[in-house]
Protein backbone atom coordinates (compact mmCIF):
# COMPACT_ATOMS: atom_id res chain seq x y z
CA UNK A 1 0.00 0.00 0.00
CA UNK A 2 1.55 3.08 -0.72
CA UNK A 3 2.93 5.52 1.98
CA UNK A 4 0.91 8.80 1.07
CA UNK A 5 -2.86 6.69 1.42
CA UNK A 6 -3.70 6.85 5.02
CA UNK A 7 -7.57 5.40 4.35
CA UNK A 8 -5.70 2.72 2.60
CA UNK A 9 -3.33 1.75 5.59
CA UNK A 10 -6.05 2.26 7.92
CA UNK A 11 -8.79 -0.20 6.34
CA UNK A 12 -4.78 -2.59 5.83
CA UNK A 13 -4.69 -2.08 9.38
CA UNK A 14 -7.82 -3.06 10.37
CA UNK A 15 -7.86 -5.73 8.12
CA UNK A 16 -4.83 -7.28 9.82
CA UNK A 17 -6.64 -7.72 13.03
CA UNK A 18 -9.67 -10.31 11.19
CA UNK A 19 -8.15 -14.13 11.42
CA UNK A 20 -7.29 -15.06 7.51
CA UNK A 21 -9.87 -17.02 7.06
CA UNK A 22 -12.42 -14.81 7.97
CA UNK A 23 -11.48 -12.33 5.47
CA UNK A 24 -11.38 -14.97 3.02
CA UNK A 25 -15.10 -15.87 3.83
CA UNK A 26 -16.15 -11.91 3.83
CA UNK A 27 -14.06 -12.18 0.47
CA UNK A 28 -16.47 -15.04 -0.86
CA UNK A 29 -18.95 -13.77 0.27
CA UNK A 30 -19.11 -10.22 -0.81
CA UNK A 31 -18.12 -12.20 -4.38
CA UNK A 32 -21.34 -14.37 -4.60
CA UNK A 33 -23.36 -11.83 -3.46
CA UNK A 34 -22.77 -9.90 -5.76
CA UNK A 35 -23.88 -12.31 -8.51
CA UNK A 36 -26.76 -12.64 -6.72
CA UNK A 37 -27.74 -9.43 -7.40
CA UNK A 38 -26.26 -9.45 -11.05
CA UNK A 39 -29.10 -12.69 -11.52
CA UNK A 40 -31.90 -9.55 -10.45
CA UNK A 41 -30.48 -7.70 -13.22
CA UNK A 42 -31.20 -10.15 -16.11
CA UNK A 43 -34.54 -8.76 -16.49
CA UNK A 44 -33.75 -5.60 -17.17
CA UNK A 45 -30.78 -6.02 -19.07
CA UNK A 46 -29.14 -9.20 -20.79
CA UNK A 47 -26.77 -10.78 -18.75
CA UNK A 48 -23.73 -10.61 -20.73
CA UNK A 49 -24.31 -7.16 -21.07
CA UNK A 50 -24.41 -7.08 -16.81
CA UNK A 51 -21.12 -9.10 -17.26
CA UNK A 52 -19.26 -6.25 -19.32
CA UNK A 53 -20.85 -3.36 -17.03
CA UNK A 54 -19.39 -4.95 -14.16
CA UNK A 55 -16.24 -4.72 -15.80
CA UNK A 56 -17.04 -1.10 -16.81
CA UNK A 57 -17.34 -0.04 -13.22
CA UNK A 58 -14.66 -1.66 -11.17
CA UNK A 59 -12.30 -0.32 -13.69
CA UNK A 60 -13.68 3.29 -12.93
CA UNK A 61 -13.19 2.34 -9.29
CA UNK A 62 -9.93 1.18 -9.55
CA UNK A 63 -8.62 3.98 -11.68
CA UNK A 64 -9.80 6.68 -9.44
CA UNK A 65 -8.25 4.82 -6.85
CA UNK A 66 -4.80 3.71 -7.94
CA UNK A 67 -4.07 6.30 -10.85
CA UNK A 68 -1.92 4.08 -12.63
CA UNK A 69 -0.82 6.99 -15.23
CA UNK A 70 1.52 7.69 -12.65
CA UNK A 71 3.80 4.61 -12.99
CA UNK A 72 5.99 4.31 -15.83
CA UNK A 73 4.72 1.38 -18.20
CA UNK A 74 6.84 -0.28 -20.83
CA UNK A 75 5.14 -1.56 -24.07
CA UNK A 76 5.61 -5.28 -22.77
CA UNK A 77 4.03 -4.66 -19.47
CA UNK A 78 0.96 -2.64 -20.43
CA UNK A 79 0.45 -5.83 -23.24
CA UNK A 80 0.22 -8.20 -20.81
CA UNK A 81 -2.13 -6.09 -18.29
CA UNK A 82 -4.17 -5.68 -21.63
CA UNK A 83 -4.47 -9.22 -22.31
CA UNK A 84 -4.92 -10.05 -18.98
CA UNK A 85 -8.16 -7.47 -18.76
CA UNK A 86 -9.26 -8.74 -22.23
CA UNK A 87 -9.51 -12.83 -20.26
CA UNK A 88 -10.91 -11.18 -17.53
CA UNK A 89 -13.75 -9.44 -18.76
CA UNK A 90 -14.42 -12.65 -21.29
CA UNK A 91 -14.56 -14.61 -17.56
CA UNK A 92 -17.04 -12.22 -16.07
CA UNK A 93 -19.24 -12.21 -19.87
CA UNK A 94 -18.89 -15.97 -19.51
CA UNK A 95 -19.70 -16.69 -16.26
CA UNK A 96 -23.37 -14.43 -15.91
CA UNK A 97 -24.38 -16.08 -19.01
CA UNK A 98 -23.83 -19.52 -17.18
CA UNK A 99 -25.49 -18.15 -14.02
CA UNK A 100 -28.64 -17.33 -16.12
CA UNK A 101 -29.59 -20.69 -17.12
CA UNK A 102 -27.69 -22.56 -14.33
CA UNK A 103 -27.96 -22.43 -9.88
CA UNK A 104 -24.90 -20.34 -8.70
CA UNK A 105 -23.59 -23.25 -6.74
CA UNK A 106 -23.65 -25.15 -10.13
CA UNK A 107 -21.76 -22.97 -12.04
CA UNK A 108 -19.27 -21.69 -9.32
CA UNK A 109 -18.26 -25.45 -9.38
CA UNK A 110 -17.96 -26.44 -12.45
CA UNK A 111 -16.01 -23.07 -13.05
CA UNK A 112 -13.19 -24.44 -10.80
CA UNK A 113 -12.29 -27.13 -13.05
CA UNK A 114 -10.20 -24.12 -15.15
CA UNK A 115 -7.90 -23.51 -11.85
CA UNK A 116 -7.77 -27.21 -10.99
CA UNK A 117 -6.64 -28.06 -14.64
CA UNK A 118 -4.22 -25.43 -14.40
CA UNK A 119 -2.50 -26.96 -11.10
CA UNK A 120 -2.79 -30.60 -12.34
CA UNK A 121 -0.79 -29.22 -15.69
CA UNK A 122 1.81 -27.58 -13.93
CA UNK A 123 2.25 -29.94 -10.97
CA UNK A 124 4.75 -32.69 -10.48
CA UNK A 125 3.10 -35.08 -8.17
CA UNK A 126 0.05 -37.97 -8.04
CA UNK A 127 -1.46 -35.81 -6.20
CA UNK A 128 -1.97 -33.14 -9.23
CA UNK A 129 -2.89 -35.63 -11.50
CA UNK A 130 -5.55 -37.72 -9.06
CA UNK A 131 -7.13 -34.05 -8.61
CA UNK A 132 -7.95 -33.95 -12.22
CA UNK A 133 -10.11 -37.02 -11.85
CA UNK A 134 -11.47 -36.35 -9.15
CA UNK A 135 -12.74 -32.73 -10.65
CA UNK A 136 -13.59 -34.46 -13.71
CA UNK A 137 -15.98 -36.52 -11.81
CA UNK A 138 -17.23 -33.62 -9.98
CA UNK A 139 -18.28 -31.79 -13.00
CA UNK A 140 -19.63 -34.85 -14.97
CA UNK A 141 -21.58 -35.42 -11.76
CA UNK A 142 -23.02 -31.83 -11.80
CA UNK A 143 -23.58 -31.51 -15.40
CA UNK A 144 -25.82 -34.55 -15.70
CA UNK A 145 -27.97 -33.85 -12.79
CA UNK A 146 -28.43 -30.73 -14.26
CA UNK A 147 -29.34 -31.67 -17.60
CA UNK A 148 -31.98 -33.72 -15.58
CA UNK A 149 -33.16 -31.24 -13.95
CA UNK A 150 -36.14 -29.33 -14.39
CA UNK A 151 -34.11 -26.79 -16.31
CA UNK A 152 -35.37 -26.67 -20.34
CA UNK A 153 -32.68 -28.77 -21.95
CA UNK A 154 -31.25 -25.86 -23.95
CA UNK A 155 -31.16 -23.61 -21.26
CA UNK A 156 -29.02 -26.49 -19.54
CA UNK A 157 -26.88 -26.85 -22.85
CA UNK A 158 -25.98 -23.28 -23.20
CA UNK A 159 -25.29 -22.64 -19.50
CA UNK A 160 -22.67 -25.46 -19.14
CA UNK A 161 -21.06 -24.26 -22.31
CA UNK A 162 -20.66 -20.70 -21.13
CA UNK A 163 -19.24 -22.32 -17.66
CA UNK A 164 -17.01 -24.19 -19.91
CA UNK A 165 -15.79 -21.40 -21.49
CA UNK A 166 -15.62 -19.63 -18.43
CA UNK A 167 -13.51 -22.09 -16.60
CA UNK A 168 -11.32 -21.62 -19.68
CA UNK A 169 -10.74 -18.27 -19.00
CA UNK A 170 -10.24 -18.79 -15.53
CA UNK A 171 -7.06 -20.95 -16.64
CA UNK A 172 -6.07 -17.96 -19.04
CA UNK A 173 -6.50 -15.77 -16.32
CA UNK A 174 -4.55 -17.99 -13.94
CA UNK A 175 -1.60 -18.42 -16.17
CA UNK A 176 -1.30 -14.54 -17.28
CA UNK A 177 -1.95 -13.30 -13.76
CA UNK A 178 1.21 -14.45 -12.60
CA UNK A 179 2.65 -12.88 -15.29
CA UNK A 180 0.96 -9.73 -14.77
CA UNK A 181 1.85 -10.21 -10.38
CA UNK A 182 5.49 -11.17 -11.44
CA UNK A 183 6.08 -7.74 -12.55
CA UNK A 184 5.19 -5.80 -9.69
CA UNK A 185 2.63 -3.67 -11.18
CA UNK A 186 -0.41 -5.08 -8.57
CA UNK A 187 -3.47 -3.60 -8.52
CA UNK A 188 -2.42 -0.82 -11.10
CA UNK A 189 -1.71 -3.72 -13.84
CA UNK A 190 -5.73 -4.86 -12.62
CA UNK A 191 -7.08 -1.40 -13.08
CA UNK A 192 -5.54 -0.79 -16.67
CA UNK A 193 -6.16 -4.59 -17.76
CA UNK A 194 -10.27 -3.98 -16.71
CA UNK A 195 -9.94 -0.78 -19.04
CA UNK A 196 -8.41 -2.97 -21.72
CA UNK A 197 -11.25 -5.22 -21.21
CA UNK A 198 -13.80 -2.90 -20.99
CA UNK A 199 -12.99 -1.17 -24.12
CA UNK A 200 -12.53 -4.71 -26.11
CA UNK A 201 -16.36 -5.68 -25.54
CA UNK A 202 -17.28 -2.03 -25.75
CA UNK A 203 -18.65 -2.62 -29.53
CA UNK A 204 -20.55 -5.18 -28.33
CA UNK A 205 -22.29 -3.69 -25.60
CA UNK A 206 -21.49 -0.32 -25.16
CA UNK A 207 -24.91 0.86 -27.26
CA UNK A 208 -26.23 -0.22 -23.66
CA UNK A 209 -24.91 2.69 -22.25
CA UNK A 210 -27.89 5.24 -22.85
CA UNK A 211 -30.25 2.88 -21.19
CA UNK A 212 -28.28 2.70 -17.97
CA UNK A 213 -27.06 6.58 -17.53
CA UNK A 214 -30.89 6.97 -17.68
CA UNK A 215 -32.21 4.94 -15.05
CA UNK A 216 -29.93 5.68 -11.91
CA UNK A 217 -31.49 2.52 -10.01
CA UNK A 218 -30.07 -0.01 -12.66
CA UNK A 219 -26.84 1.89 -12.66
CA UNK A 220 -26.46 1.70 -8.65
CA UNK A 221 -26.96 -1.87 -8.91
CA UNK A 222 -24.36 -2.29 -11.32
CA UNK A 223 -21.88 -0.39 -9.00
CA UNK A 224 -23.17 -2.77 -6.28
CA UNK A 225 -22.20 -5.72 -8.72
CA UNK A 226 -18.78 -4.01 -9.55
CA UNK A 227 -17.71 -3.75 -6.31
CA UNK A 228 -19.29 -6.57 -4.05
CA UNK A 229 -17.80 -8.90 -6.98
CA UNK A 230 -14.52 -7.48 -8.31
CA UNK A 231 -13.04 -4.09 -6.16
CA UNK A 232 -13.40 -6.01 -2.53
CA UNK A 233 -12.80 -9.63 -2.86
CA UNK A 234 -9.58 -8.64 -4.70
CA UNK A 235 -8.17 -6.29 -2.31
CA UNK A 236 -8.70 -8.60 0.59
CA UNK A 237 -7.44 -11.80 -1.34
CA UNK A 238 -4.34 -9.49 -1.68
CA UNK A 239 -4.71 -8.96 2.33
CA UNK A 240 -5.13 -12.59 2.88
CA UNK A 241 -2.31 -14.02 0.29
CA UNK A 242 -0.14 -11.20 2.37
CA UNK A 243 -0.80 -13.50 5.50
CA UNK A 244 -1.07 -16.76 4.41
CA UNK A 245 1.01 -18.92 1.78
CA UNK A 246 -0.76 -20.15 -1.46
CA UNK A 247 -0.93 -23.28 -0.62
CA UNK A 248 -2.87 -22.28 2.64
CA UNK A 249 -4.80 -19.83 0.09
CA UNK A 250 -5.55 -22.96 -2.17
CA UNK A 251 -7.32 -24.81 0.52
CA UNK A 252 -9.16 -21.63 1.33
CA UNK A 253 -10.47 -21.86 -2.38
CA UNK A 254 -12.67 -25.03 -1.46
CA UNK A 255 -14.89 -22.86 0.75
CA UNK A 256 -16.09 -20.77 -2.17
CA UNK A 257 -18.31 -23.36 -3.90
CA UNK A 258 -20.05 -24.27 -0.77
CA UNK A 259 -20.11 -20.23 -0.18
CA UNK A 260 -21.93 -20.32 -3.70
CA UNK A 261 -24.54 -22.49 -2.73
CA UNK A 262 -25.08 -21.15 0.44
CA UNK A 263 -25.68 -17.50 -0.99
CA UNK A 264 -27.90 -19.31 -3.92
CA UNK A 265 -29.84 -20.94 -1.31
CA UNK A 266 -30.48 -17.94 0.82
CA UNK A 267 -30.82 -15.29 -1.71
CA UNK A 268 -31.93 -16.88 -5.12
CA UNK A 269 -33.49 -19.67 -3.71
CA UNK A 270 -31.38 -22.36 -5.59
CA UNK A 271 -31.48 -25.38 -3.01
CA UNK A 272 -29.22 -27.93 -3.84
CA UNK A 273 -30.03 -31.75 -4.77
CA UNK A 274 -28.01 -34.78 -2.97
CA UNK A 275 -26.66 -35.31 -6.16
CA UNK A 276 -24.97 -31.75 -6.91
CA UNK A 277 -23.75 -31.58 -2.93
CA UNK A 278 -22.26 -34.92 -3.89
CA UNK A 279 -20.57 -33.11 -6.69
CA UNK A 280 -19.92 -29.81 -5.08
CA UNK A 281 -17.55 -32.13 -2.52
CA UNK A 282 -15.68 -34.02 -5.30
CA UNK A 283 -14.76 -30.51 -6.69
CA UNK A 284 -14.20 -28.90 -3.46
CA UNK A 285 -12.24 -31.74 -2.51
CA UNK A 286 -10.04 -31.43 -5.89
CA UNK A 287 -9.30 -28.04 -4.91
CA UNK A 288 -8.02 -29.18 -2.07
CA UNK A 289 -5.62 -31.61 -3.49
CA UNK A 290 -4.33 -29.32 -5.84
CA UNK A 291 -3.07 -26.72 -2.86
CA UNK A 292 0.47 -27.99 -3.55
CA UNK A 293 0.61 -27.11 -6.85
Amino acid sequence: MSRGRPGVRAVAATAGRVPAPALFLVSGLTLYVGAAVAVGLFDTLDAPAVGWWRIVLAAVVLVAWRRPWRRRWTGRELAWAAAFGVVLAAMNVAFYIGIDHLPLGVAVAIEFSGPVAVAAVTGRGWRERAAILVASAGVVLLAGVTLESGIPHDDAVTGLAAIAVAAACWAGYIVLGKRVAGAGAGIDSLAVGMVAGALAFAPVWGHTAPDVVAHPRVLAFLLVVALCSSVAPYVLDQVVLRRVGTATFAVLTALLPATAVVVGAVVLRQAPSWGEVVGLALVSGAIVMTARA
